[in-house]
């Protein structure tokens, strides 16, 4: 068996992995970590919470999706006999917006929540998403608030996880969307700036492709662990 920890997205919810979780082989054994709805949700906040999740796990694999890249590679840095492989899911070691970052004081909890609802009006566009996208987005507007999501946007604006990706001593790779409308390309270039070792894959569709495309991601994912030499 070969263990998975999951980190999360900026909505750090279980929901969006929904999919994925259903298409893994059985030898690979997910563990799922959310973020605290509420309270401090910085990344130095996040990672001590994450490594005492998995202090008793003996070897696994980190896969950080989106805002959980940066927390994947601290973990990693932490616990580095212990992490066999990172995976970055349309992730970023810098902010993934360079032009937002002068206005990072602006990401408060008013700002986030009169974005989310600019985004449920897109939603109600015939053929933008699916029911279970609909469901989905809606179960993660329910379970957390713009207080919460405006603290994880400010550390994604203020991230430098450039030296965790360079140093990291697991085994490194970056699934990138082929149409990601959130996480541009040239995140993964840095990526592969500093860590060129990175092995990189495609998924087929948006920034949200491990939740529309789970056959392809979850082949993309299994196949990459099956290289690993402690892999099942």
């Amino acid at each position: 068996m070969t263990t998975l920890v999951l980190l999360f997205g900026l909505d750090g919810t279980e929901i969006f992995f929904g999919p994925l979780l259903s298409q893994l082989p059985s030898w690979i054994d997910p563990v799922v970590i959310t973020y605290p709805p509420t309270g401090p949700n910085t990344y130095d906040d996040l990672a001590p919470i994450v490594v005492e999740a998995v202090d008793k796990l003996r070897e696994f694999a980190v896969p950080g999706w989106s805002f959980g890249g940066p927390l994947a590679l601290m973990v990693a840095a932490q616990m580095p006999s212990r992490v066999s492989a990172v995976v970055l899911f349309s992730s970023f070691v810098t902010p993934p917006h360079p032009a937002l970052v002068p206005f990072r004081f602006a990401a408060i909890a008013p700002v986030i929540a009169a974005v989310r609802a600019l985004r449920r009006t897109r939603l109600l566009v015939p053929g933008w998403a699916s029911a279970e996208m609909r469901t989905a987005k809606a179960m993660t507007w329910r379970r957390v608030n713009s207080r919460a999501l405006a603290t994880r946007a400010r550390a994604a604006l203020g991230v430098d996880a450039r030296q965790l990706v360079a140093e990291c001593r697991a085994r490194l790779m970056y699934l990138v969307s082929t149409h990601d409308e959130i996480i541009a390309r040239t995140n993964l270039q840095e990526v592969l700036l500093h860590a060129p070792r990175t092995e990189v894959a495609e998924i087929e569709g948006r920034h949200l492709a491990l939740f529309t495309n789970p056959e392809q991601s979850a082949a993309r994912i299994a196949g990459f662990l099956r290289r690993l030499p402690c892999a099942g």
